[in-house]
């Protein structure tokens, strides 16, 4: 057990690398001149971007787009925590709001989530971030490891903010744009055969429309796009960060800490994730282009590194059993606790727009 402990130790000692770095060549699975569609987004409030694709574009004519944000990564692969024998590393902490369960796996903040804050975990997750505050990130990681691992900000009480030891995003380069136009024909002539009256303004033909009794035309939307200059996934695991843990100052803590959140970065970071992203974006490792994974040290030597998925979840369990966790638990959502959270920002804004006596 000992050894097996041990083993990556140097990735936590002062002089050892400052991050893990994986490089995955990707490519539709129709071939590498497929179609695919990457992520759309909203438009800016300010119009700076009028929404879609986020397509970087350079003086030079080349271009990059981004296919799966860092955030959508994460949250594609933390589930992973959830189920099988992955679920034991971590406390399975589920809250139950009306009709759905929601485990804190999946809450979009993490421990910093409003579903959690409004229950009765509140008073546990605050001391914990007031802790982090302080230089001890042992009782969050007894009750949200995940939120060590993937990042978290507490951002709507005491401001705690942890960054992700685990970042991974996926690009692609030099893209062409493609549009596509559709014609959506109904069943009958609802209006031709008098089966519906024919709409006398806007309003109406807009619900006809809706409703799927009028033709509807859909010409020049996002028609995907052909990456000629390929689909990269990146992804980095931040040990020099990982390393700025403490449980306090206990030196004996602080290393049961490291190496626990280290056994569950490890498994995240190799988990050999599903690349079906969304409908029209199935993507696929490039055969002709091997994985590339290094040691990365801070004079910036680049050396090659090996680990296998089974190897990092056997050191995950390992470094799971002398760490002490928060039993698994089934909490309600509390809707006074919601309540009073609404009222008191409510005050806090009506507190920061009075005028200030002079």
């Amino acid at each position: 057990m000992d050894d097996l402990l041990e083993q990556f130790d140097k990735w936590l000692e002062g002089d050892g690398p400052a991050a893990l770095v994986m490089r995955e060549y990707l490519m539709p699975v129709e071939g590498s001149d497929g179609v695919f569609f990457p992520a759309t987004f909203a438009a800016a409030e300010d119009k700076t971007f009028k929404g879609g694709y986020n397509i970087d574009r350079f003086p030079d004519g080349t271009n990059v787009c981004l296919v799966d944000s860092v955030g959508a990564q994460a949250n594609r692969i933390e589930p992973l925590f959830a189920s099988g024998e992955y679920a034991s590393l971590v406390p399975q902490i589920v809250i139950v709001a009306g009709a759905k369960k929601v485990s804190l796996l999946e809450a979009g903040h993490r421990a910093g989530d409003a579903i959690v804050r409004c229950s009765i975990l509140q008073d546990k997750l605050r001391a914990a971030f007031d802790a982090v505050q302080g230089g001890d990130a042992e009782p969050l990681a007894r009750i949200a490891p995940t939120s060590i691992v993937f990042g978290v900000w507490d951002s709507r009480d005491t401001q705690a903010k942890l960054p992700r030891l685990i970042a991974s995003t996926i690009r692609a380069y030099d893209v062409r744009e493609l549009t596509r136009s559709a014609q959506y024909v109904p069943a009958a002539e609802y209006v031709n055969d008098q089966l519906l009256a024919e709409p006398t303004d806007n309003v109406t033909h807009d619900i006809y429309a809706k409703r799927g009794f009028v033709h509807v035309p859909a010409s020049g939307s996002h028609g995907g796009i052909i990456a000629t200059g390929g689909i990269r996934r990146d992804a980095s695991l931040h040990l020099a960060a990982l390393r700025l843990l403490m449980a306090g100052g206990d030196p004996a803590k602080t290393k049961v800490l490291r190496r626990y959140i280290l056994g569950l970065a490890l498994t995240a970071f190799t988990f050999p994730a599903s690349r079906y992203l969304r409908q029209g974006c199935n993507l696929v490792l490039d055969p002709e282009k091997p994985t590339e994974f290094k040691e990365v040290f801070g004079d910036g030597k680049r050396e090659d590194a090996t680990l296998k998925h089974s190897d990092a979840l056997a050191y995950a369990k390992a470094a799971a059993q002398p760490f002490v966790r928060e039993p698994n638990q089934t909490v309600d959502f509390d809707k006074d606790l919601a309540k009073q959270d609404v009222a008191a920002t409510l005050k806090k804004t009506a507190k920061a727009k009075a005028p200030k006596n002079k």
